[in-house]
């Protein structure tokens, strides 16, 4: 392959991860009158990469992080984004997804394509530092866009704290100072104003919920 060609492949690439800016999904922006898309959820995670990075349980490397933020949804291009609470979509969701990234980072020059999907496995094994405050950031911000909403899509989709907890259940894992910060200034604000229904209740150590 030529260094013109290369170029080439790359802004291929360039021009086909735009279709990330279509990809739809279910929280809304801060003044609730549309919902973001998943270019713009990906940017606000790096963003508050920089800037949250020190609440981490573990020494990170912060360029890891980043780039793992930007590229985790990129397969979305081909498979969609799977709501967090289908429980349907979630069935299929790992298999559709790397089907996926198969098609998607095989578009890049070799070396790019083995960098690219390297960063996307690593963020689906949750087995890094890196990894695991990647998702923390993942639940943070949508429920930090919640909160700003003041629960709009959960009062109207009738959501309740035990669905939320499901989906953030190793929310900690990465950031236990991120998650107690959700508990006390995203949730429990919003079970208080009805809009999150409490079908479970916290335990003492407010990490986790009994029924």
């Amino acid at each position: 392959m030529t260094d013109n060609e290369r170029l080439g492949q790359i802004v291929d690439f360039c021009r086909l991860i735009d279709k990330e800016k279509f990809i739809q999904r279910r929280t809304y922006l801060t003044d609730g009158k549309r919902l973001e898309n998943d270019a713009e959820h990906a940017w606000h995670m790096a963003v508050m990469a920089l800037l949250l990075s020190e609440y981490s349980n573990e020494p990170i490397d912060l360029l890891k992080v980043v780039s793992i933020v930007l590229i985790h949804d990129l397969v979305e291009v081909y498979a969609g984004d799977t709501f967090a609470y289908d429980t349907e979509g979630l069935k299929t969701q790992k298999e559709r997804e790397n089907a996926a990234a198969e098609k998607l980072f095989s578009a890049l020059p070799e070396d790019l394509a083995v960098k690219f999907r390297s960063l996307w496995d690593e963020f689906e094994a949750w087995e890094t530092p890196e990894a695991r405050f990647a998702h923390s950031l993942d639940n943070f911000q949508p429920l930090m866009l919640q909160a700003a909403t003041d629960g709009l899509s959960w009062a109207k989709e009738g959501r309740t704290l035990s669905q939320v907890l499901k989906r953030n259940s190793r929310s900690a894992e990465g950031s236990k100072a991120l998650w107690d910060y959700s508990i006390d200034n995203f949730i429990r604000p919003q079970i208080e104003k009805g809009h999150l229904k409490e079908d479970v209740h916290f335990s003492q150590d407010e990490s986790q919920a009994s029924l």
